[in-house]
């Protein structure tokens, strides 16, 4: 329990001066089929005081509405386009581009994005005028031999997010990091764009699709090197909960730097309910 209005400032930035909130999902809500403490409650709080809210999620493997869906699945109130993904960023991204074509290399989630937004794609990989990697739990030599055979026909290769693994419940996976060196070490090439959290390209979309300028919103997850990183870059407060991938230790040797350390978002609730 907050003892001072002093240690509220402390653990939280005054109310009134953030109105938008966004959050990590795996790791911050949720770790694989369990919602993490507090959640539900933070997030019941947060739409009774008009807060607004978005989803921020590197995942590739799943779509805008699975993860809405997962969110309701939790009980908790979600709406499309509060939800902001690295596969929905990529195929966002695609269609800002002079005719492009791409060859994917992912799960179904990244292939339903790129057709949704009528992104041209193909499996021809001299065609190609982009190579998109996102994590592919089916990635084999067939599949890096013909994204390194685009690669080294011409074709610019994209990271859809620069994480090299994904936190689940007792555990963690390779992401798609992986599959992207696999694809630079075998084309001699490097990727020459990356889309997903911490990158400018996501932040700056984030900003635009929530309507609010930096200043004003909270970025809270459990990884420094991508939610709090994008946070910082793009001059949004940071929050880092203690419940996913980054442990207090991390800290200590770590040079990105957090505003706020919680250990869940029962501290974000708990200055939520504060009278102030």
């Amino acid at each position: 329990m907050f003892s001072s209005r002093r240690e509220l400032r402390r653990i939280l930035p005054d109310l009134r001066e953030v109105d938008g909130f966004f959050f990590d999902l795996d790791g911050t809500i949720m770790l694989g089929d369990r919602l993490l403490p507090a959640a539900a409650e933070t997030f019941s709080v947060l739409r009774e005081k008009g807060k607004s809210i978005l989803f921020l999620s590197n995942t590739t493997t799943r779509t805008r509405s699975d993860c809405q869906a997962r969110l309701q699945a939790f009980g908790l109130e979600a709406h499309v386009h509060e939800v902001v993904t690295a596969a929905y960023a990529a195929a966002v991204y695609f269609t800002e581009l002079n005719d492009p074509v791409v060859y994917p290399v992912g799960e179904p989630a990244l292939i339903h994005e790129l057709d949704e937004l009528g992104v041209r794609r193909t499996e021809d990989p001299l065609r190609a005028t982009h190579v998109l990697v996102g994590m592919d739990m089916h990635f084999d030599y067939a599949r890096l031999h013909q994204a390194m055979k685009a690669v080294r026909s011409g074709a610019a290769l994209i990271a859809a997010n620069p994480d090299p693994y994904c936190p689940v419940d007792g555990d963690v996976i390779p992401d798609t990091w992986a599959m992207v060196k696999a694809i630079e070490a075998a084309s001699c090439a490097e990727t020459q764009v990356v889309i997903g959290k911490p990158s400018d390209y996501y932040a700056r979309k984030a900003l635009e699709w929530s309507g609010l300028p930096a200043k004003r919103c909270l970025m809270v997850g459990d990884r420094l090197d991508t939610d709090i990183l994008l946070g910082l870059g793009s001059g949004m407060r940071t929050a880092l909960v203690l419940t996913g991938v980054t442990a207090k230790s991390d800290l200590d040797t770590s040079p990105i730097r957090p505003d706020y350390v919680w250990n869940s978002l029962g501290d974000l609730l708990e200055a939520l309910r504060f009278d102030f």
